[in-house]
């Protein structure tokens, strides 16, 4: 069977995924007809199916289904009747992948009210943004972020609850506290509409800042129900394959803050009744004992992750035999690692995907054998819900082989960019979103994704603008002018390079200026490798910088410390 029959057979025959047409935002959609109307009725739902199986797993403490429910019941109701969380307001969090950050994401979405789950990477600039920019004037946070938040939490007017490892001395809201107050409570009954807004994550732009992208609750459940249904066709088109050997369980490695590990792994794990294990912190030789301790079958990485993970798993002898499937997102796996997974877990389905946080991570998919054979291509569409077209400078659709700009449009598309109509004008046109990716689609179906439009720089599965780390550099006073592009790198698949030109008479030390630049930017996003010119950045016809040139000719000097353009 075909992946478009399986499709159409699992459409036809599995209540779960009937469609039908309806106008979402004065468009007209193919959705699900049967699926949860919100994140309340998922949770809800996925705790009557599954009974008391362990969902979520932390080091040592264990949740099943109704322990979960009976958490954010109490959380949602201390939301409403302690904290004075209204349907609509946004309340954000800022923290790692501690259990209590999907536990509140769920009870945020519960009481009718937004999550804004904080990038934990950020700086107190960064954060402060995030937060006058959506409004939010609740901030959950572990102690790091808490420490953050306290600069800027009065002139705010935000109040601070402490997640874990509770501040010395702070006198204020406590998670456990909360929850301990609404203990037993009934689940919230707000009225909620399938459109309206559940989450609101951040990314970064081209632009600069970053952008919060608003997601409906319809659209994460078409996301996670249409990742569900691609599951649901492997054994169609693999009718020989054993079935599962035991029950799904997942290994969640990526940022929670971001859309892969929250609706890929996280939502999608619920709907599918997963035992879910959450990592604080990336550490490979963990993952392989977490992996044997809990039976793990699902494991969903950046590539790097992929790459340390068997790695790991060699240096211990571990053949990790309960891994049935290993995925990858945020980047884009090297083509040579795709044979070498398959041969390191031979048991496994080894597969990639591509999607944004704009679509909820919806995109297209790429797996087995298919996979094995095309392990430079991005995947296929993703049916039923999605559509997808190569469009050239006009907007008008390509034919198939030819290169463009990659528009996809589906309900599960954002609702727009937060308090930004202008760039959610220019990115959503008549329900087709303009992803910023150069792409071809070739006659077989199989989508390639070749270059980006977009100044942005994919490091280790973290979205870097390149305008942000420019800006940055360029409150160095010694900093004439700069310019910042991807280089290659094994492990994260993208390093931040950046190029600066010493204005007159000023030296700039590769060092100091390093070492300003943590105080202006996430770690991450500080350059790996940074050349200083000895003259002025090439430009283009209309005095743009020409990043390609600049890209070109320090990388033909080769990455390092200090280098000089060649005259």
């Amino acid at each position: 069977m075909t992946f478009e029959q399986a499709a159409a057979h699992l459409v036809a025959t599995d209540p779960r995924f009937a469609v039908q047409e309806t106008t979402v935002r004065g468009e007209r959609y193919t959705v699900f007809r049967n699926t949860p109307f919100h994140l309340r009725d998922l949770l809800r739902g996925t705790a009557s199916a599954f009974g008391d199986r362990d969902v979520l797993v932390y080091q040592r403490e264990r949740w099943d289904h109704p322990a979960l429910c009976a958490e954010v019941g109490a959380l949602a109701t201390a939301l409403r009747d302690q904290l004075g969380v209204a349907a609509g307001d946004r309340v954000a969090l800022a923290m790692r992948n501690y259990p209590e950050l999907p536990i509140l994401i769920l009870a945020v979405a519960a009481v009718g009210a937004v999550a804004v789950p904080m990038n934990a990477w950020w700086g107190e600039q960064e954060l402060a943004f995030a937060m006058a920019d959506c409004g939010a004037r609740v901030l959950f946070a572990d102690q790091p972020r808490f420490r953050l938040g306290e600069a800027f939490a009065e002139r705010l007017g935000v109040t601070l609850v402490a997640v874990r490892d509770v501040p010395a001395g702070h006198g204020g809201h406590e998670y456990q506290t909360l929850r301990a107050g609404a203990a037993g409570a009934e689940w919230p009954d707000t009225p909620i509409d399938t459109d309206d807004d559940a989450v609101v994550l951040y990314s970064s732009g081209s632009t600069g800042q970053p952008k919060g992208v608003q997601l409906t609750h319809r659209g994460m459940i078409s996301a996670v129900y249409s990742q569900v249904m691609a599951q649901a066709m492997g054994p169609l088109m693999n009718p020989g394959a054993p079935p599962p050997a035991r029950p799904p369980s997942s290994l969640i490695v990526t940022p929670l803050f971001h859309v892969t590990a929250l609706n890929a792994s996280f939502l999608q794990g619920l709907v599918n009744g997963a035992t879910m294990t959450l990592m604080y912190k990336w550490d490979a030789d963990e993952a392989v004992r977490l992996i044997e301790r809990e039976q793990v079958t699902r494991f969903v990485g950046v590539p790097t992750q992929s790459a340390e993970l068997m790695a790991a798993a060699r240096r211990a002898g571990a053949s990790l035999p309960t891994l049935a499937y290993i995925g990858a997102g945020g980047a884009k796996r090297p083509a040579a690692q795709v044979g070498q997974l398959a041969q390191a877990f031979p048991g496994a389905n080894v597969a990639t995907g591509w999607g944004m946080t704009e679509t909820n991570a919806l995109g297209i998919v790429l797996s087995g054998a298919d996979y094995l054979a095309h392990p430079d291509a991005a995947g296929r569409l993703n049916p039923p819900l999605q559509q997808m077209r190569v469009l050239d400078e006009a907007g008008t659709p390509l034919p198939p082989g030819r290169v463009g700009e990659l528009a996809v449009r589906s309900a599960a598309n954002m609702r727009g960019y937060l308090n930004q109509p202008q760039a959610t004008a220019e990115t959503v046109r008549d329900g087709w979103l303009l992803t910023g990716d150069l792409a071809r689609i070739d006659e077989d179906g199989l989508v390639y994704i070749v270059d980006r439009r977009k100044s942005i720089i994919l490091r280790g599965g973290e979205n870097v603008s390149c305008l942000e780390v420019e800006g940055a550099l360029h409150h160095h006073p010694a900093v004439a002018e700069a310019g910042v592009f991807p280089v290659p790198d094994e492990r994260l698949g993208e390093a931040v390079g950046a190029a600066v030109y010493p204005r007159a008479g000023a030296a700039v030390d590769v060092a100091e200026l390093t070492a300003f630049l943590a105080d202006h930017l996430a770690r991450f996003k500080i350059p790996d490798h940074i050349w200083v010119l000895t003259r002025p950045l090439p430009r283009g016809a209309t005095d743009k910088i020409d990043r390609r040139a600049l890209r070109a000719a320090c990388l033909d000097d080769g990455p390092g410390a200090v280098l000089h353009a060649k005259e």
